[in-house]
């Protein structure tokens, strides 16, 4: 009876132990056992002593830059590239204006115009415009090969000699247009052809009718679009220098 009161006290001193030991765990148990929800209610209770503002962001609003008209007699930086800055230099009234209502008119006639098949992402097109090359080499741009012309028309080559006294540069070619009424035209194009060298200079004379020429800084730079209003016919004569080989123009 003895060992039996002493075991039963063994065993009691082991149960209560084993209860004070696992309090903790009922206590993480009873943490592990919270509603689902608990917690963020005391964060959001937390939170809601700030006051958040929506703000609507601003938008940013990039107009094109207002156009500049070039009219008057002087030079004008038009753009910088890495391989330089182009210049555009103006002289109005370089032709007398009754010599070059005269000069357009014996242009328009004696001038072999020709109506060229362009292409463009492999799409055939009709140019809306005439051209005429004149110049001992081919010249090509845009796909379309200009075969050598050595014959210049007198009138031309008079026009060359002045333009080459006037500017200091001088030229052995030279492709005209003719814009034949208000719906011709050319689209943006850079005359960057390597046949052309690194910088080239080119010198353009108009005679006719006033069109409007469009430049940008970014290529391609420039254009002759489309009119709305009624055009007389104008041509455009653009005399330029044309190496033999791309490999040794002035690169």
């Amino acid at each position: 009876m003895e060992d039996k009161r002493r075991r039963a006290r063994v065993q009691g001193a082991w149960a209560a132990k084993s209860q004070v030991v696992a309090q903790p765990a009922t206590a993480a148990k009873s943490h592990l056992h919270q509603r689902p929800g608990q917690t963020w209610t005391n964060k959001e209770h937390h939170l809601s002593d700030k006051q958040f503002v929506f703000k609507e962001p601003q938008q940013v609003v990039r107009g094109a830059p207002e156009p500049r008209v070039i009219d008057k007699e002087g030079v004008y930086e038009i753009s910088l590239s890495p391989t330089g800055i182009s210049r555009v230099r103006l002289v109005p009234g370089f032709v007398d204006l009754k010599e070059a209502d005269r000069l357009l008119e014996q242009l328009c006639q004696d001038i072999p115009w020709k109506q060229r098949t362009g292409i463009r992402e492999d799409v055939t097109y009709q140019q809306p415009r005439l051209t005429a090359w004149y110049g001992e080499l081919p010249y090509t741009y845009s796909r379309i090969t200009m075969e050598p012309n050595p014959h210049w028309h007198p009138v031309l080559h008079t026009l060359k000699n002045q333009i080459e006294k006037n500017t200091g540069h001088t030229f052995n070619s030279l492709l005209c247009n003719l814009y034949r009424n208000e719906k011709d035209s050319v689209d943006w194009h850079s005359d960057d052809e390597p046949s052309l060298g690194r910088c080239p200079v080119i010198a353009s004379l108009s005679l006719g009718a006033t069109r409007v020429f469009e430049m940008r800084k970014k290529p391609p730079p420039h254009r002759v679009p489309k009119e709305y209003h009624s055009r007389g016919p104008r041509i455009n004569l653009t005399f330029r220098t044309v190496y033999p080989d791309p490999k040794g123009a002035s690169w």
